[in-house]
């Protein structure tokens, strides 16, 4: 019982942490796709250390232009550690629940950066709406991909215990 209740709060997290990196990746896409239409324009008009910014973003900070790049990064990896998480946790087999707890390891670390640009942005202030709502939806996902992540990691860890028990399965 314990074992179908831990499977069924992954998938639940999984699914929850899907919808918020889509979330996440189309809030990144619309920040970069508008950062390249309308930076030069803003831009040319900066003095010389503002031009040679490597990212340069014309909204926000400049932390704004690390944070858009870092989400939407994380956006896809997190898509991507969801869809195959939820294949491996339908599985229930130890070697695919240590895969996708591997994977979910892995996206949160990349989560938890990008959630160090999105306080630093909001520290230092001047965003928008747009991208207060993808630094909140970060900081959610910060906390949701660490349970996502235990719930993973005790869900393998009651497979093989399962295994050492009952034998070969």
């Amino acid at each position: 019982m314990a074992s179908e209740t831990s499977r069924s709060a992954s998938i639940l997290l999984l699914l929850l942490n899907f919808f918020l990196y889509i979330i996440v990746m189309a809030v990144a896409a619309w920040a970069v796709n508008h950062g390249i239409e309308t930076s030069y324009a803003t831009a040319s008009g900066l003095g010389l250390p503002a031009r040679l910014f490597p990212i340069y973003s014309p909204m926000g900070n400049l932390a704004t232009g690390f944070f858009i790049i870092f989400s939407l990064l994380v956006g896809v990896v997190g898509v991507t550690t969801s869809l195959t998480g939820i294949h491996n946790v339908m599985q229930g087999k130890a070697a695919h629940l240590y895969a996708a707890a591997s994977s979910s390891l892995v996206t949160w670390a990349l989560t938890l950066l990008a959630m160090g640009f999105a306080c630093k942005e909001i520290h230092v202030g001047g965003t928008d709406s747009n991208l207060r709502t993808m630094e909140t939806t970060m900081i959610i996902l910060g906390v949701t991909q660490l349970f996502c992540t235990a719930a993973i990691h005790l869900n393998a860890e009651e497979a093989t215990r399962l295994r050492v028990l009952i034998g070969r399965l």
